[in-house]
């Protein structure tokens, strides 16, 4: 079971990351007292998508065309370096937390230059949207992930949530839920939900991640899509690990860690059906926040 176990961990990633944004629909369906879109709709959609044909624009060149293949193989790779709660990674090393910022920031980088490459007013505007705000939150993650090395002591992603035990908890509980805080802040952002962004929205002004994928179609949006799903699954990954204790059996952590990544979509889901997208000028502040909160609990460590 062991020797297998890191497979069963990316095998089950890759098969259920699609299913989150299905359970983020519903829960706000229900609270809107509506019967929503089928759960397993993103399934379909992916699927749909797969099997028509892409339109590109005179005005792109090949970095359109690779956009959405790097933004689903650097998802991919950081999924690789992602700690399951007590649960050990596929692959880790010393200082991996840096490389699985850079490779979601790897991601977002050829997003930007996709969407640029389109020449449209609109895309270049979501594109520095996007820009900003993520220069806001990357140091909140590194930050926060470097306060949590502190507390620890290690520098690996599987060796610090290895180390996250009820002792660890009792000695450095208000670090531990500062970061969750933060981390929280950054997932809704980097995610692009409410109240940073509306992912539901079509009015350009106002939308941020979705305006810069207008002119994707066909595989490439499909690529564009189950790579959302798949950061989805693995930014919460981060804030779950975090509430999850080891030493518990493989079987168990495995279990609660699917489980805690259900409730935190629900969670999100509840978020955005009783709160509104914040206004764009104030969205700065808040991530300015999850900062400030890292930054702190990095003093406190």
């Amino acid at each position: 079971m062991m020797a297998y176990l890191p497979l069963l961990q990316i095998f089950m990633a890759l098969l259920l990351a699609p299913l989150l944004p299905g359970i983020i629909n519903r829960t706000k369906a229900f609270f809107a007292g509506r019967r929503g879109q089928p759960l397993l709709q993103a399934y379909f959609d992916l699927w749909r998508l797969l099997n028509k044909g892409a339109v590109y624009s005179r005005s792109t060149t090949w970095l359109f065309r690779l956009g959405p293949i790097v933004i689903l193989a650097s998802v991919l790779m950081a999924l690789l370096f992602m700690p399951w709660g007590g649960l050990q990674s596929p692959f880790s090393f010393a200082g991996d937390l840096l490389l699985f910022a850079y490779l979601l920031g790897l991601a977002r980088v050829f997003t930007v230059l996709a969407a640029l490459e389109t020449g449209s007013a609109f895309e270049g505007m979501g594109a520095s949207r996007e820009v900003f705000f993520s220069a806001l939150c990357e140091p909140a993650l590194l930050i926060g992930l470097a306060a949590l090395a502190r507390v620890t002591g290690f520098y690996s992603l599987s060796s610090m949530y290895g180390a996250i035990t009820p002792a660890l908890w009792l000695h450095h509980a208000p670090v531990i839920l500062l970061l969750i805080v933060a981390l929280f802040i950054v997932y809704l952002s980097e995610n692009a939900r409410i109240p940073v962004d509306d992912p539901n929205t079509h009015l350009e002004l106002t939308m941020i991640h979705e305006v810069m994928v207008l002119d994707h179609s066909g595989p490439d949006f499909a690529f564009i899509l189950y790579g959302s799903a798949l950061k989805l699954w693995t930014l919460g990954g981060l804030i779950i690990g975090l509430l999850l204790p080891s030493g518990l059996s493989p079987l168990v952590s495995l279990v609660m860690f699917i489980v805690g990544i259900i409730l935190l979509s629900v969670l999100v889901g509840i978020i955005e059906s009783i709160m509104a997208r914040l206004r764009l000028v104030r969205v700065p502040q808040m991530l300015v926040s999850a900062g400030a909160l890292s930054v702190l609990a990095a003093f406190l460590a």
